[in-house]
């Protein structure tokens, strides 16, 4: 049985007394939410306030992750945070590959598979990131594209009690576009048919894989109840406790997979 996953990855938003609000709202809200305890929920904050939401949610059924890590442990890298660093905050969980990272600071996969390395020898749970360009699906290429960031990144050597992916059309992440129930699940099972490959079908049958996308509370029912669709994702909708609690309480109202 695969537990759902709704992760709220911040990006670069909240300051100190925001995000405590936040956290605050989020975990009266969890404290009252029937059947609650069949989700789990995870934060990602900016990096500045891991220290002090570990703080936050001490006691609550809120995990705690990190946006981005540094392959090396140590070293002359100037603004970066390695993963020991972020184990020490009391992340159990790190973003790595998300399509930002990939667009704006330009990592390839070859870094990406350093990164997911390191991670799972921390040793924390890693959620790789996947997904295609608008110009990529429509020119029939997103099993092309998303199948050559699985096996370019994800081989035996990576731990599947540690590993989750995220499946996020790029086309899809803060457009307002979200991809329907049918198109995310054809490509979840896609994912999972070759995590199969790299693993074997019993062990890809437990790795949980995400969808990521716009996901909000009017389309959240959809995408979750598709059979290889264990969670999301949450970008914008997570800035907004109420919206991040209605997608926890519809996950938690769908029948576990």
């Amino acid at each position: 049985m695969r537990h759902t996953l709704i992760a709220g990855n911040w990006k670069m938003h909240k300051t100190l007394p925001e995000a405590r609000e936040l956290v605050t709202a989020l975990r009266a809200g969890l404290e009252s939410l029937r059947g609650g305890d069949a989700v789990e929920v995870l934060i990602c904050p900016p990096v500045q306030l891991l220290f002090p939401m570990a703080k936050a949610v001490a006691g609550a059924r809120i995990m705690l992750g990190a946006q981005n890590a540094h392959n090396e442990p140590h070293g002359a890298f100037t603004g970066e945070v390695s993963v020991p660093m972020l184990t020490d905050t009391g992340c159990t969980h790190v973003i790595i590959g998300h399509s930002e990272r990939r667009q704006l600071f330009h990592e390839d996969n070859a870094l990406l598979a350093r990164k997911v390395r390191a991670v799972v020898a921390g040793p924390l749970t890693v959620i790789y990131c996947v997904g295609e360009t608008l110009e990529e699906r429509e020119s029939d290429r997103t099993r092309r594209v998303v199948g050559r960031q699985l096996d370019e990144v994800v081989k035996s050597d990576v731990p599947a009690d540690r590993l989750v992916i995220a499946y996020e059309p790029v086309w899809a992440i803060g457009t307002g576009r979200t991809a329907t129930p049918q198109q995310a699940q054809e490509v979840h099972a896609f994912i999972r048919e070759r995590l199969s490959a790299t693993y074997d079908k019993p062990t890809a049958s437990r790795i949980r894989i995400l969808y990521g996308g716009s996901v909000k509370p009017d389309n959240a029912a959809g995408l979750l109840s598709q059979p290889d669709i264990d969670g999301a994702l949450v970008g914008g909708a997570c800035l907004s406790p109420d919206d991040f609690l209605a997608i926890i309480s519809i996950a938690a109202g769908l029948p576990r997979k």
